[in-house]
């Protein structure tokens, strides 16, 4: 997939037809023909640059209709869990498949995600998203994960879901050995509940945390932390089936 980008660092979607902003339209052969690396002028002199969408690009423009976790949390999911090349994946609350998408990237085209979601439309957005950006690893389900989990040999069960205790017993079941439960919970009252109930499940390497980000603003006038940041966003909860 190919993006175009202005002046100011705005992304948009590179389809094959007449593009049009504020800054004039591009002709669509200009479209069809441009490659990564090129630069499309507009009708009024202003250039765009192509890229090939990452995985970061592509959630950016996405289709959505519900909020995502964000990629500091994301990072910590992957980086605490160890997840790979190859690893099984079960992913539940899809929302518009922003999580999905990203352990579909890491685990490769070996690997595999089985993403649960409730919702039908949701869940339809969802595929979309995952077809739209070339992704063949990544099944969304129509299905509530609290009916159980079709799926064993796990690596990782991921809920971000408003109960995930609710779950923690199927978790179990479907991971192997070695193998991770990780949840994104909003309140401090749910990550009680859900330690209390691990421990009954016997999981082990129980730990919760939170991932604050604060950017650096740099100026000529001087440098400083960013009046605004993304602090407390969700509790991340991990523990390993051993």
């Amino acid at each position: 997939m190919r993006i175009i980008m202005d002046e100011k660092g705005k992304k948009y979607i590179a389809r094959n037809e007449e593009f049009h902003t504020n800054y004039g339209f591009i002709k669509k052969e200009d479209m069809e023909a441009g490659e990564p690396g090129d630069i499309l002028k507009t009708h009024m002199g202003h250039e765009f640059k192509v890229l090939k969408a990452n995985i970061n690009d592509y959630i950016d423009l996405m289709e959505r209709k519900c909020s995502i976790i964000l990629p500091k949390d994301i990072g910590i999911i992957i980086a605490n869990t160890g997840i790979g090349c190859g690893d099984r994946v079960v992913d539940a609350g899809t929302g518009a498949g922003a999580t999905a998408l990203h352990f579909g990237n890491v685990v490769g085209e070996n690997g595999a995600v089985y993403s649960y979601e409730i919702r039908e439309d949701f869940a339809e957005i969802a595929k979309r998203n995952v077809e739209n950006f070339g992704l063949k690893n990544v099944e969304v389900k129509n299905k509530d994960i609290f009916e159980g989990i079709d799926e064993n040999d796990l690596d990782l069960v991921f809920l971000d879901l408003p109960k995930p205790y609710d779950v923690v017993e199927h978790a179990k079941e479907s991971l192997k050995k070695g193998g991770y439960i990780a949840t994104y919970t909003p309140y401090i009252e749910q990550v009680q509940i859900l330690h209390r109930v691990l421990k009954k499940a016997d999981f082990s390497n129980m730990n919760t945390l939170e991932c604050i980000v604060r950017e650096i603003e740099v100026k000529s006038k001087g440098t400083r932390p960013r009046t605004r940041a993304a602090a407390h966003t969700g509790y991340l909860t991990f523990a390993r089936n051993l």
